[in-house]
């Protein structure tokens, strides 16, 4: 049986998001492991309202920012991929990490 990790980074900062990404491709180049990726995906306008009080009509105006996604799998290399999902990543980037088992056609 094969394992597939997922990882799925979200910043509102491209240039962390893109270095941290960059850099784990990178780590994993050097250790053989194969993976897909990083696929970039169109990023999302965010909007937060903003009050002047706690009154319920105070609502004096908008903030918004933009979401970068990417994603990045590792394919096998089990051992690796525990690695990756121990490592410390940068603050301004959410990493979610997801763990499928594959196995192999006509078995």
């Amino acid at each position: 049986m094969t394992f597939v990790t997922r990882l799925s980074f979200q910043s509102g900062d491209r240039e962390a998001l893109d270095e941290t990404v960059n850099n784990l491709k990178e780590m994993l180049r050097r250790k053989g492991a194969k993976c897909k990726g990083p696929h970039a995906h169109p990023s999302e306008r965010v909007r937060v309202p903003l009050h002047g009080d706690l009154a319920p009509d105070s609502r004096t105006d908008t903030w918004g920012y933009e979401v970068y996604r990417r994603e990045l799998e590792i394919h096998g290399s089990d051992e690796i991929a525990r690695q990756v999902g121990h490592r410390e990543f940068h603050d301004a980037v959410h990493v979610e990490i997801e763990v499928d088992q594959k196995t192999p056609m006509g078995t």
